[in-house]
């Protein structure tokens, strides 16, 4: 690679797609402004990867160059906030608030959730530790001051990567439930606001049950979302339902403590009729897809087909030429399509943080996804959808509600999913 790879997705930027994520956390009291300021000005100083700003070269590729800037606090409004701009000082993360939220806006490629998460827990900490005092710190809390690890840059070689055939690979193809709602939203120009949902399942219960049923979060989650789809799209001879299941791979490429993306997809492909059998059955299901997929030869073969796109992308000769291949090329559009989606971050420590935390939520692109994350007491779901058609959710509230699960769901809201400014070569 010619250059940072974390400007690679940048090139694969649309107006209605911009490939941004928001993570929403909830606090117990309202907001001090000032003190975020301070807090997140403070914060970003720990972090010289994300305290950039994008430019373009003479070989006209994006750049990452150094941005001293402070961090963007401004208030939440209800329109979607446009990274790299002016008004952002021309960073990719930015900080918006009001009442009682935080939103946390940064461009995906730098990072999911798990290197963001990092970013988010130093400005919590150094927020609430001004705001009440000491605070026990998170066990991997990265400290303002404290050295920059190495490992945190990390990517793999790919040439010391196996080439061996991993054992399965999934060859089920794509599925064709909810594609014309996918396609609507993306050709009708009156088609921008999209919307999600904001649950909380009680952990106790649904962890209680999920080990009754020999589940995960994730599986029970699939399982439940699979009865809903089928219940929701009309029936179509031929075609089948399937889910996306996001697998941080970082482990399998040695890049355990990397702020980068290491994520690809498991798939599970259920047949229409299976509605009909059990959470637990559905959830077995889903867990037999993982153990076959979650191979490290599968996260080998994903990680060089994403070298040899970025490897294309240096070859072309100019900016509109590398953001045509890399569209053309895409690694995330060249994986089959799914029904729908889960992703599940895991159980995060939060350390003496929590009790100031109702609740958090990551918002990000894409119809029929559920964004997960855990705090000690609950689960805090992000239920996506492109329409004001709430009735994928209702269908998986009564599922909830069968299964006997405590859960709590807000009003609809509208994700405002943050844009980006890019520069063209006639802006330089």
């Amino acid at each position: 690679m010619a250059t940072n790879p974390d400007v690679y997705l940048l090139y694969e930027y649309m107006k209605k797609n911009a490939f941004t994520v928001r993570v929403k956390v909830n606090m117990s009291e309202t907001i001090d402004e000032a003190l975020l300021k301070a807090a997140a000005a403070e914060a970003m100083t720990r972090f010289p990867y994300f305290s950039v700003r994008v430019g373009l070269d003479d070989g006209e590729n994006y750049i990452l160059l150094p941005n001293d800037r402070p961090i963007a606090v401004l208030p939440e409004k209800e329109e979607r906030l446009v990274l790299g701009t002016e008004r952002v000082r021309g960073h990719l993360f930015a900080l918006t608030w009001k009442e009682n939220s935080i939103w946390f806006n940064w461009a995906h490629c730098f990072c999911g959730a798990f290197g963001a998460m990092f970013w988010i827990k130093t400005t919590l900490y150094q927020y609430l530790t001004k705001k009440y005092g000491e605070i026990q710190a998170p066990a991997d809390l990265k400290a303002v001051g404290s050295p920059v690890d190495e490992a945190e840059y990390a990517y793999p070689d790919v040439d010391k990567l196996s080439t061996d055939d991993p054992l399965k690979r999934y060859e089920e193809g794509n599925s064709k439930v909810g594609l014309a709602n996918d396609i609507n939203y993306f050709i009708n120009p009156f088609e921008n606001d999209v919307y999600y949902y904001e649950m909380e399942l009680e952990s106790k219960p649904f962890m209680a049950y999920s080990k009754k049923i020999d589940g995960t979060p994730n599986t029970v989650l699939v399982a439940m979302m699979m009865k809903a789809s089928a219940n929701y799209f009309p029936r179509v001879e031929g075609w089948h339902i399937s889910a996306k299941i996001a697998d941080d791979y970082r482990k399998d490429v040695g890049c355990d403590k990397s702020y980068r993306d290491f994520v690809r997809f498991i798939h599970v492909r259920y047949d229409w009729d299976m509605k009909e059998e059990s959470i637990e059955r559905l959830s077995q299901r889903a867990r037999g897809a993982i153990i076959t997929q979650m191979q490290p030869e599968n996260s080998y073969e994903w990680y060089r087909r994403q070298v040899e796109g970025q490897r294309g992308i240096d070859e072309q000769p100019d900016l509109k030429s590398k953001i045509k291949y890399a569209k053309k090329h895409s690694i995330y559009g060249s994986d089959a399509r799914d029904t729908y989606m889960v992703s599940y971050v895991g159980r995060t420590d939060w350390g003496g943080m929590a009790q100031y935390i109702k609740s958090i939520y990551t918002i990000t692109d894409g119809n029929l996804m559920l964004e997960v994350n855990a705090l000690p007491d609950k689960l805090c779901v992000t239920f996506q959808l492109l329409t004001k058609d709430r009735k994928p959710l209702d269908l998986f509230c009564d599922i909830l509600k069968e299964e006997k699960l405590p859960f709590t769901v807000s009003e609809r809201k509208v994700r405002y999913m943050p844009d980006m400014l890019l520069p063209t070569m006639n802006s330089r």
